[in-house]
């Protein structure tokens, strides 16, 4: 509870805050995360690095679809990647995607217009129905489901309780 994020709407602020939330979490529980371990999967889970991979894609495919935009044979080839080990990925450049894209979502909340809110957006190759407002508060929602997986994921892995 630390007031309003300046210039996002009323009811977009539970979006920008649960974003910024989750932001700070991720980067707290990566400090001193062994980067040897960031495609392990402990227990069979999905590694950290999927995670920091999946967190910033999703905040940018759901907020692609927001706009009302198709996804870009980029965005298709990143999603592709995601969980794909990449040994010349480090932790701390999947934080700064992921970092941007925070601030590149809370600037898209800022910029969306209050009467779009309930306008009608497709979602993928089958256009699943939704509106502006569903597509924010999944943005935000998955994002904090994937900061509780990429915890238990660190968690696991930092006190070694399973053998990754």
């Amino acid at each position: 509870m630390r007031g309003p994020v300046q210039d996002v709407p009323a009811l977009l602020q539970p979006v920008a805050h649960a974003l910024l939330q989750a932001r700070e979490e991720v980067i707290e529980m990566m400090i001193d995360f062994p980067e040897s371990f960031l495609w392990n999967k402990p227990a069979g889970v999905a590694s950290a690095g999927f995670h920091l991979q999946h967190l910033s894609g999703v905040i940018n495919r759901l907020l692609t679809y927001a706009r009302a935009e198709t996804l870009t044979e980029d965005q298709l080839a990143l999603l592709a990647k995601e969980g794909k080990p990449d040994e010349s990925i480090r932790a701390r450049d999947l934080l700064n995607i992921f970092s941007r894209q925070v601030d590149d979502a809370v600037t898209q909340l800022r910029n969306t217009a209050e009467q779009s809110f309930t306008e009608v957006r497709g979602i993928g190759r089958k256009q699943i129905p939704t509106t502006v407002l569903g597509l924010l508060f999944h943005a935000a929602e998955h994002t904090m489901r994937h900061t509780g997986q990429l915890y238990v994921t660190i968690q696991v892995i930092k006190n070694g309780n399973i053998n990754p």
